[in-house]
């Protein structure tokens, strides 16, 4: 395939990867607004975040299967149009638990457009330019991250919370526009072999007990649940086991080292940075007192040096070991959050911009090289499969990453609306919480540095 029938694949894939980072780190801006309209405590608006994650964790791997079977661009294409009109249907949401209804659609849209993107690009692109690529569409998750702060507070200040759902409603429909209109070809490198329904069942089901267990600790059902999750992740792995064509090759994790500690290190990371934003969000709302717009401006340094970097770092990962590059990333990032663990409602605006710089950088040396050893570990035909399990990794690890700020929230404050009153509470969660991140972070450096050499 040459260049000219690559580049709408690489159009619509970037576009995808800037959608669902722009309308998160925009929608953690507007949650101080959405928690007054809505009367909302912390767990809630929590969930109102969270339930993306858990929907889109859910069906990414099974999707992704789907994907290898039934055609990449076909599903893509459905999940743009999901995406789009569900966000559209947002802006009318009338209460918070019309919002968390509507979010589950647009988790399904945004898994069917996570589940295939990468998984398109890594099927055009050959082995010594997929770096490229990868670091391009990298580069565009942190644009719509660098955007989102910015953008959403203005919108937020602007027009209300509302337009921001809106905006994503363009951005989904013009991806699956484009998609329909330019993208011809279709890439189904699985299609004579089955799907495994009571493989994905299982999985989903798994998904829900542990990331609902989690959320819920230290409850006695949160206990439950997670026991319930880890027993299904037990069963979840012989059954893939005994099937000819499983969602999951476990024998991924079990025979391919740089593929499990790669998605290792991406959970651990994922994890640890995922909440950033929704913790500081609320910290310099509430703690501070910045108005959404003033918000937005401090949190749009991070993702701005990961915008910036991350293109450089993929082309690098083409030459340099991954691991190498990766581990120095998660090094940055963990001095980043520690640093973070210090912060007082005393603690100057530039201090925290300088600290989100340094988070930003380590992550941007992270992810394309990590990316691209995840991607370059497998085989052609498991593609779908590989960036499925990718993105229920990162998934997983933004969920897991909720749970633990939630469930601090919840010990300092209360289920009870956060008001600057409130203020106090919420800068001791907020420390506890960075510095739970910054142990995770670290443990994610030796992860890293285990899954051996790509080439």
């Amino acid at each position: 395939m040459d260049a000219d029938e690559r580049r709408p694949v690489l159009v619509i894939a970037t576009l995808s990867a800037f959608i669902t980072p722009f309308s998160s780190s925009a929608l953690n801006v507007a949650l101080p607004q959405m928690g007054t309209e809505f009367s909302a405590d912390g767990v809630t608006l929590g969930w109102i975040v969270s339930i993306y994650q858990l929907i889109a964790a859910m069906f990414l791997v099974p999707l992704g299967r789907i994907a290898d079977i039934k055609g990449r661009r076909r599903i893509f294409q459905w999940g743009a149009w999901i995406y789009g009109f569900a966000s559209l249907l947002l802006t009318f949401a009338p209460s918070a638990v019309v919002v968390i209804a509507l979010r589950t659609a647009q988790g399904l849209g945004g898994a069917m457009m996570f589940g295939t993107g990468v998984a398109l690009l890594s099927s055009v692109y050959p082995s010594a330019e997929r770096g490229r690529a990868l670091g391009l569409n990298v580069a565009a998750v942190y644009s719509g991250l660098s955007l989102g702060p910015f953008v959403g507070g203005f919108l937020t200040q602007q027009f209300g919370w509302r337009s921001i759902f809106f905006f994503s409603a363009i951005l989904g429909v013009a991806t699956a526009i484009i998609t329909t209109w330019k993208l011809k070809g279709e890439w189904a490198t699985a299609r004579e072999e089955e799907f495994d329904f009571k493989g994905a069942l299982l999985f989903s089901a798994t998904i829900v007990a542990v990331m609902l267990g989690f959320s819920t600790l230290p409850a006695i059902h949160g206990f439950g649940l997670l026991g319930a999750g880890i027993l299904g992740l037990a069963a979840f792995a012989l059954l893939e086991a005994r099937i000819r064509h499983p969602i999951l090759h476990v024998g991924l994790f079990r025979n391919n080292p740089v593929f499990a500690f790669s998605n290792l290190a991406a959970l651990l990371n994922y994890c640890a940075t995922s909440a950033v934003g929704f913790l500081l969000s609320l910290y310099l709302h509430f703690a501070k007192g910045l108005s959404p717009q003033e918000t937005g401006m401090v949190l749009v340094s991070q993702p701005i040096v990961m915008a910036i970097f991350s293109p450089l770092a993929g082309r690098l990962s083409d030459r340099i070991e991954p691991r190498t590059m990766a581990s120095v990333g998660m090094g940055f990032s963990c001095l980043g959050l520690l640093v973070l663990a210090n912060v007082d409602a005393g603690t100057s605006l530039s201090f925290i911009v300088v600290t989100l710089i340094v988070l930003g950088f380590g992550f941007a040396l992270f992810s394309s090289p990590n990316v691209n050893a995840i991607m370059g570990s497998v085989d052609r035909t498991l593609y779908g499969v590989a960036s499925g399990t990718m993105g229920t990794v990162r998934l997983m690890g933004q969920m897991l990453s909720m749970g633990i700020s939630m469930s601090i929230i919840a010990v300092f404050i209360g289920p009870v609306q956060i008001t600057p009153e409130q203020g106090m509470g919420l800068v001791n969660a907020v420390r506890v919480a960075f510095l739970v991140f910054g142990a995770l972070c670290f443990g994610g450096v030796f992860a890293s540095l285990a899954r051996g050499k790509l080439r």
